[in-house]
């Protein structure tokens, strides 16, 4: 990073420090997998106090509860218990800045071929439910276009648009890769989400690279 001529800073919010230098900008990116809360309190304060205007927080669709149907941002299907929408809830209730969260689903892509997931015995549970995931060019895409449309105070869904069966895309996931089709739990009693992109495609006009799972080419996950 600084051989490219960036400013490069090693921050835990976990421990008490001055963040001030690393927080002088007009928008903050975070996208960390801690949840203390606790910590993200702190944190809050010191952007609080800091030149930040705009926030954007990447979240997860895990944060909606299982439904056994389709889950969109305005319908509240949020499980509140779940700490990460407690920490999302933190940003927003801050009048100091503008808050804008992306959930997204599970991450596909490079190095992160679904082909993997279930090797070495690794059984695939509740196989007819459908997944919910999106390919990492488009998470990218996503919080480009968030950015450059300047779109805050927005929650948004990142999901690729078509949600096979675990079944049927893990299948099809080893198959790319020649390597042996995973064991598959039929658990009749499925419990699932279809976490729905329709907003971020009417808000941001955003066209997905990798709308469907099935399709995306082999080349896509090197």
């Amino acid at each position: 990073m600084v051989e490219q001529g960036f400013d490069a800073y090693q921050i835990d919010i976990e421990t008490p420090a001055d963040f001030s230098q690393f927080l002088d900008a007009d928008t903050l990116i975070i996208n960390i997998t801690n949840k203390n809360k606790m910590a993200y309190e702190q944190l809050i304060k010191q952007i609080e106090q800091s030149p930040i205007k705009q926030v954007l927080f990447i979240s997860s669709s895990s944060v909606y509860q299982n439904t056994n149907d389709w889950v969109r941002e305005e319908r509240q299907y949020e499980n509140e218990e779940s700490i990460l929408w407690q920490i999302e809830s933190l940003f927003r209730q801050s009048s100091e800045f503008s808050t804008s969260i992306i959930r997204f689903s599970g991450l596909i892509g490079p190095q992160r071929h679904p082909g993997r997931f279930f090797r070495n015995g690794k059984q695939v549970k509740q196989a007819d439910a459908p997944v919910n995931l999106i390919h990492l060019d488009d998470c990218i895409g996503i919080i480009e276009q968030l950015l450059e449309q300047h779109v805050w105070g927005e929650v948004l869904n990142g999901c690729a648009e078509t949600h096979p069966s675990k079944k049927q895309f893990y299948r099809h996931a080893a198959e790319l890769m020649n390597q042996p089709v995973p064991d598959f739990n039929q658990d009749n009693a499925a419990s699932y989400k279809i976490v729905s992109n329709d907003k971020v495609k009417t808000l941001l006009s955003y066209q997905f690279q990798y709308p469907d799972l099935m399709s995306i080419p082999a080349s896509a996950y090197e």
